[in-house]
């Protein structure tokens, strides 16, 4: 693995570590003008895209925190897995929930040019609204027996 890409995940893990609705504009330095960014509910193209979506969650949200536990990486890409604790109004009374997850990142020009999240969304949104959620965890419990 090169010392660009230590460098980048570096920079990638210290970004998310402090993210916070005052420093959204600390991501441009992280990602390449022309990313693309995909969770399991988006896709953004480009920068402007994905800084105008980061900014509208974080006017939403109460608070949201990342936690990484370990990555893997190579010249050309990375996995990193992670833990996201978050506080959302509309979600179990703003109760902190928690969800784990993993990125896949590749980078251009020592930036990410793309960025993947892999997640629960069930875990994340439908299991905090109140009657969905009782539904979706009995499932979940059936599906497990």
């Amino acid at each position: 693995m090169s010392s660009s890409s230590n460098k980048i995940i570096a920079h990638f893990i210290e970004t998310y570590s402090q993210l916070s609705k005052a420093n959204l504009a600390d991501l441009k330095n992280l990602y390449h003008q022309d990313v693309v960014f995909e969770d399991p509910a988006h896709r953004m193209n480009g920068w402007p895209e994905l800084h105008s979506y980061f900014e509208n969650l974080y006017r939403t949200i109460n608070s949201c925190e990342f936690v990484v536990h370990s990555w893997l990486a190579d010249d050309s890409q990375a996995f990193v897995q992670w833990t996201m604790t978050f506080s959302h109004p509309d979600l179990e009374k703003g109760s902190l929930r928690h969800v784990e997850g993993c990125s896949r990142l590749e980078f251009k020009d020592e930036q990410v040019i793309y960025h993947r999240d892999y997640f629960d969304l069930g875990e994340m949104i439908y299991e905090g609204v109140p009657l969905l959620g009782k539904v979706i965890r009995h499932i979940k419990t059936r599906l497990g027996q």
